[in-house]
């Protein structure tokens, strides 16, 4: 296994100081979030783990389950300028990115300037997002990987951090159209928000229908969460943890797939962004829990986020009844 402490031991005291440093204050931010959306632990840690790996998350779960109250607490409690956007039918792409307007100043000159849309944030929540065209939901490709917009042939940089957290309806309701697959793989995880449990519910009702609300307090700022990112991508990794997210995300496809049953039910597999997505993702995960590596474990708990919205089934599958996440869990099976 590859050590940081092997190479220089000191380098290995200093990470392990700024990973208690700034996991007291991940944990405290963490349990902040926990204390507004109840019942949603493992949304909580994903959305976490995204947001420490500098990266995008796809909320899909039916109305009325905080997914937007998740993103708005978010914000407050990391201390994120935040913006919401609510993708409709006819939304279109400057009312994301922003357009040009025609000026004329009081000498008679006339110049175009730039008015700044929605997505010149640190989080963007993109509600809704596939009740918009795919042409309106393409307009956020260019941000989300290079963290900047192009407008009339200008380039505009964005906020840093810059994070897109977007929550999508079931496919399966109206007036829904499926993101483009290019888009899906920008998105670190898909984290798929379920129903609380009856305690979870009883407590939300408690603290949602009283005469006060908690206001969740801000425990993080943009600096410490672009430091964390910066430790995330600093924690050692072991072989046999890197060999697992290759061996993992490589049999998920099936034109390399050893095993009959991935070929004879995937259409498509992941590509090479989901091997980084997942070797950024264990990382983060190990940092949200105050560990200095990750483990197979992490691998395990996070291949069915990084995966799902990466691959897809063929007819086969699905007359078989077979799901993406049935397949994802043989993958794991197979893991170590």
């Amino acid at each position: 296994m590859r050590h940081v402490s092997e190479s220089n031991p000191q380098n290995s005291m200093q990470l392990t100081a700024q990973i208690d440093q700034l996991g007291e204050k991940i944990i405290a931010a963490r349990n902040a979030v926990g204390e507004v959306i109840f019942g949603q632990q493992a949304v909580i840690d994903q959305t976490f783990v995204t947001l420490l790996s500098g990266g995008h998350a796809l909320l899909v779960g039916v109305p009325g389950l905080a997914k937007t109250r998740l993103v708005e607490t978010l914000g407050g409690v990391i201390g994120l300028q935040d913006a919401r956007v609510q993708f409709t039918p006819d939304l279109m792409p400057a009312d994301i990115l922003g357009s040009e307007v025609l000026e004329e100043s009081e000498d008679g000159r006339r110049s175009f300037r730039f008015i700044h849309g929605p997505v010149f944030c640190q989080l963007l929540m993109a509600d809704e997002i596939n009740r918009a065209s795919p042409r309106t939901q393409s307009a956020l490709l260019q941000a989300m990987q290079e963290h900047q917009v192009t407008v009339a042939g200008q380039h505009y940089d964005l906020p840093q951090p810059f994070h897109v957290l977007a929550t999508q309806n079931p496919l399966e309701q109206e007036g829904t159209y499926p993101l483009p697959e290019a888009q899906l793989d920008r998105f670190l995880l898909q984290i798929d928000v379920d129903y609380p449990d009856a305690e979870a519910e009883r407590r939300m009702l408690l603290a949602t229908t009283g005469i006060q609300e908690v206001t969740p307090k801000q425990i993080m700022n943009d600096g410490d969460l672009r430091a964390a990112q910066h430790l995330v991508r600093q924690l050692p990794v072991g072989e046999s943890v890197l060999d697992g997210i290759l061996d993992l995300v490589r049999a998920a496809r099936p034109e390399a797939a050893a095993a009959p049953d991935i070929r004879a039910h995937v259409a498509w597999g992941p590509g090479p962004r989901a091997s980084q997505a997942l070797a950024l993702a264990v990382r983060a995960r190990a940092l949200l829990e105050g560990r200095v590596s990750p483990s197979l474990d992490d691998v395990a708990a996070l291949a069915g986020p990084v995966l799902r919205h990466r691959m897809a089934l063929n007819f086969t599958a699905r007359a078989d009844g077979i799901t993406v996440m049935d397949v994802i869990g043989r993958l794991i099976e197979r893991l170590g």
